[in-house]
């Protein structure tokens, strides 16, 4: 007797798996990496014209735990973007010129 042979699927690739309930998905946005307990304020223009130091408690009432960089007029700053980060770019009086945001 001769058997018939039935063709063999091979497995599944690894990649080509449907994921399950246990396997994490990875977040579409940034604001989903950060989770639900975000801080929403990204950005002060109520600030321009006060003094770092005003700029700056307030900032921190508002975001605790934020690190605060005040960059005086005509300095260079690096262009990486930090989630906890907030520069006060101020004018040669020490008053912020323009609106402080997150970055």
């Amino acid at each position: 007797m001769s058997e018939e042979k039935k063709p063999t699927e091979p497995p599944p690739h690894p990649q080509q798996e449907q994921p399950s309930e246990s396997t994490p998905t990875l977040p579409r946005t940034y604001g989903q990496l950060l989770g639900p307990n975000a801080a929403s304020i990204k950005t002060w223009p109520g600030l321009v014209g006060l003094t770092a130091e005003e700029a700056e408690k307030k900032i921190k009432e508002e975001r605790p735990g934020a690190q605060v960089q005040v960059v005086p007029p005509n300095n260079f700053v690096t262009m990486d973007f930090r989630h906890n980060r907030v520069r006060l770019y101020v004018d040669s009086s020490g008053k912020v010129e323009r609106p402080p945001s997150v970055g």
